[in-house]
């Protein structure tokens, strides 16, 4: 039964069911690198410099000799868990921040959605990258500069939601029965709020990879030997023209990953329109 509920699904919305087939190896690359890979993904060899794609270097090897294939399969645990721990962050603070400015309005309303303000003047890229270079390039300070400029979209997404909840009659009833603040937060505001969250972060984290290949092609991200794909993108720009593969491939996986979950954020959007 189970099983003809997800394909009754999957032809309703075949986008949603299209980027979670095209999302899946990705995620068993994230989840078990070792098992797909093919050798070590940051041993060099010499003798193996440039080698195109064959049968034994599935996407060849870089300028280093390093098996391309295998650097970009454990480049999926990487960009996918940092992506990840970005709008995690990012999500927290914000939807906490956004209740608060919602739900008890006034003076903290105000000072957090000025703070909103001010964060979303600035082109989020070039904000990161300042954030970015004043903490030091490494993947850590990337994964803090991206979160850092991401946090006002959930505030304002859910100081919206807090605001047309706050008003509803299940939580005026909650409030005359003498619940407490926290409590209508928690208990009845955040779980009618939560499919929107979903739906904003299925959406979000393709762009959060976007964001962290961007600041790692320009040195702010991961730092050699890491197999990060925005750091191999930058790496093999410098070959494109005779060795193609060692910046091809990775950045084919960048794309088909931000399409993927592209797909799945516009198909979870379409399933909350529907119900």
């Amino acid at each position: 039964m189970r099983a003809k509920k997800w394909l009754r699904l999957g032809a309703r919305n075949p986008g949603l069911l299209a980027g979670a087939l095209l999302l899946l190896p990705f995620l068993l690359f994230a989840v078990l690198p070792e098992v797909f890979a093919t050798h070590d993904p940051i041993k060099t060899s010499i003798r193996e410099l440039y080698q195109p794609p064959g049968a034994e270097h599935f996407f060849g090897t870089d300028e280093l000799g390093r098996d391309v294939y295998s650097r970009v399969v454990h480049g999926a645990r990487i960009s996918l868990a940092s992506a990840s721990l970005i709008i995690g962050i990012a999500c927290a603070i914000g939807v906490a921040l956004g209740a608060i400015a919602g739900y008890w309005g006034g003076a903290s309303d105000r000072l957090i959605m000025t703070l909103v303000d001010l964060v979303l003047a600035f082109p989020s890229l070039i904000l990161a990258l300042a954030v970015s270079a004043a903490l030091g390039p490494g993947l850590r300070s990337a994964i803090i500069a991206a979160a850092a400029v991401w946090w006002p979209v959930y505030a304002r997404l859910l100081r919206g939601i807090t605001l047309q909840l706050a008003e509803m009659e299940f939580v005026t009833a909650a409030r005359a029965l003498g619940a407490s603040t926290p409590r209508i937060v928690l208990r009845h505001i955040l779980p009618n709020a939560i499919y929107a969250i979903v739906v904003r972060v299925s959406i979000d984290l393709g762009l959060a990879v976007l964001l962290l290949a961007s600041l790692s092609f320009i040195g702010l991200g991961a730092s050699a030997p890491t197999p990060e794909w925005g750091a191999m993108v930058a790496w093999g720009r410098l070959y494109f023209l005779t060795e193609w593969w060692i910046g091809g491939f990775p950045a084919l996986a960048i794309t088909l990953v931000v399409v993927a979950i592209t797909m799945l954020g516009d198909g979870l959007n379409d399933l909350r329109t529907i119900r």
